[in-house]
């Protein structure tokens, strides 16, 4: 595969529109792709209407290394574009270049022995939940593979950490009343304010090898109409974590008080990584489907 075949596939992946949850469209085109291109490609079920692709040359039946990264992206939708220096769109970087850079990595590794025991799996949800990646444990070939490879923007270095992630939901609860009779009502969106302030004056740990923990106040909502007095409101928060979060959850709680109540809806763990000397290394501000 040339340079210029790499940059149309990714194009080509990038102008599939595959949000979480929405992947299916990009996978079949992976998998007409990958066949045509002389590999077994299979999919791999990921609850209704979502499958992971898993691939291998013809003729290994048991790859020893995977190369891995995932099909979905986060949202908008953004087309693919070229200039003399980059291909922009949403995935272009996160991951579909990746995938494309695997699959002439792949291709060049048969070309020099048809017998290299290398296979390829690419995986939905890992912009969610990482369900695409759990699921693909489930589902390993016999033998299983010893190494896997996992893609993600990072600079062509190898990350010897990953932070984690704690994803938080807020919920206030109040009482509806028209808003000419604020005395009848209870706001849970001024609740919900005021316990996100709260969380905004946490101090979140700070790993000196990894930097800080960040918060993300992503979505908010509630309320009915602009002259009743909300009776719900939720915010949902992304903690970025640097360590074990059994501290950081306390906090939370501790901070939320009785304005409202919190639910942890998911958890991915922070993750060190090792590699060999003299490779170029960096930290990973995000979550990957590593601990999965």
């Amino acid at each position: 595969m040339t340079s210029d075949d790499i940059f149309k596939l990714t194009r080509q992946l990038v102008d599939i529109e595959s949000i979480s949850g929405n992947e299916a469209r990009a996978g079949e085109f992976l998998l007409r792709e990958l066949d045509a291109r002389g590999f077994d490609a299979r999919k791999m079920p990921v609850g209704a209407g979502r499958f992971n692709v898993f691939a291998a040359p013809k003729g290994v039946a048991a790859p020893v290394v995977v190369f891995s990264t995932h099909i979905d992206t986060v949202p908008p939708f953004i087309s693919s574009s070229e200039d003399n220096e980059n291909i922009y769109g949403r995935g272009s970087c996160d991951t579909k270049g990746i995938i494309a850079a695997m699959i002439a990595a792949v291709e060049q590794l048969r070309e020099a022995d048809p017998q290299t025991p290398v296979g390829l799996l690419f995986v939905v949800g890992e912009e969610r939940d990482s369900l695409g990646a759990r699921t693909a444990n489930q589902h390993a070939p016999s033998p299983a593979p010893k190494y896997l490879i996992n893609g993600e923007p990072t600079e062509n270095k190898i990350a010897i950490a990953s932070k984690g992630a704690l994803r938080v939901e807020v919920i206030a609860s109040g009482k509806m009343a028209h808003s000419a009779y604020p005395e009848l009502g209870e706001s849970a969106i001024e609740k919900l304010l005021a316990a996100l302030e709260r969380l905004k004056s946490v101090s979140l740990p700070v790993n000196p090898e990894v930097g800080p923990t960040t918060m993300n106040i992503g979505v908010i909502e509630g309320g009915r109409a602009p002259n009743v007095i909300p009776d719900f409101a939720k915010a949902q928060l992304l903690y970025r974590t640097v360590g074990p979060a059994d501290d950081l959850k306390k906090a939370i709680v501790s901070a939320v008080g009785n304005l409202a109540t919190v639910e942890f809806v998911l958890e991915i763990p922070f993750t060190r990584l090792r590699t060999f000397p003299g490779i170029p290394t960096m930290v990973a501000s995000y979550t990957t489907d590593i601990p999965a």
